[in-house]
């Protein structure tokens, strides 16, 4: 499977709700743009979670380009597609390498967010380009963490650092970022526990994190990506807020998006918060990883109505 199979097949829940919903907007004939279909169209917009703005801005987008004129919906469609691309509109930025030795990315997010398969997913692909890739098992307080980080490595063919159960991250990541060093990796991955937004000493310790890497090498953490379930919507958002203010995050990989209708809150995310989104998760295979691209993301959303 291609990738923009994988990724319009990643899209397929929020795809069908998207298409069945503005399809449902027409009759065979077309429909007449007033107030009614500007206010219907929104309502379907904000069914996939691209936050209100956003829709709202496509709704009044397309009523002030066709008002009073019998439209059809490939005509709309199309509409709301240049409006997409327009709202999505970034840099296509991957992975920022660091000038020389090994690049740190750090790799934050909530429990249960779908941390610790990114990460698997992000070593493969460095691994697919020829790098040596070292990984540090930061998630010292759940011993499961670190064994299912341990079998991902070991099926990717990763090296890993752990610690003790209950020891300091910080600690952890220091180490692994020492081996990176001594063995002449070209890339370490620092994992850390997942904790919500909320609880400020985890947060403070997200910090600290960040701080020990930066002594050990300038500029590290080079990356530090938020890994978001696209299956929580718009909670999404506080969610990048805060952990952008905790640990300046550069970018984020939105993971599960194969298991969601909400694949809209990519939309709500760069709008509210303007964090590249830098990945996107589209199954569970450890290829499973697409670059994001705006053009490519809306046309997999519309690839069926077309």
């Amino acid at each position: 499977m291609g990738l923009f199979s994988k990724i319009a097949q990643g899209l397929k829940k929020t795809k069908q709700l998207l298409n069945t919903d503005v399809r449902d907007l027409f009759k065979s004939q077309g429909r007449l743009v007033d107030d009614s279909f500007r206010d219907e169209l929104f309502e379907r917009l904000v069914k996939i979670d691209m936050g209100v703005d956003a829709a709202q801005e496509i709704a009044d987008d397309v009523c002030e380009k066709f008002r009073a004129r019998v439209v059809e919906v490939d005509e709309t469609i199309a509409e709301i597609k240049r409006m997409l691309n327009v709202q999505l509109a970034q840099p296509a930025e991957p992975i920022q390498f660091a000038a020389s030795g090994p690049t740190v990315i750090m790799v934050a997010g909530v429990n249960g967010c779908g941390k610790t398969t990114s990460i698997a997913k992000l070593t493969r692909m460095f691994q697919t380009d020829g790098k040596k890739v070292v990984l540090g098992a930061g998630d010292t307080f759940r011993a499961a963490a670190v064994e299912q980080l341990t079998i991902w490595a070991k099926r990717v063919g990763a090296e890993i650092v752990t610690g003790p159960s209950g020891s300091d991250p910080a600690s952890v990541a220091h180490r692994a970022v020492a081996r990176a060093l001594e063995i002449g990796a070209d890339v370490c991955i620092v994992d850390t526990a997942g904790r919500l937004q909320t609880q400020q000493t985890l947060m403070q310790e997200l910090t600290k994190i960040h701080r020990v890497l930066g002594k050990q090498i300038p500029e590290a953490p080079h990356e530090v990506l938020l890994v978001l379930d696209a299956t929580t919507g718009q909670n999404g958002i506080s969610q990048a807020k805060h952990f952008t203010d905790a640990v300046h995050c550069t970018g984020l990989i939105l993971a599960k998006l194969d298991g969601t209708a909400k694949g809209g809150v990519v939309v709500a995310i760069r709008k509210q918060v303007g964090l590249p989104v830098k990945y996107i998760g589209v199954g569970e295979q450890p290829e499973d990883l697409a670059l994001f691209e705006a053009s490519e993301f809306v046309d997999a959303l519309f690839e069926e109505a077309e």
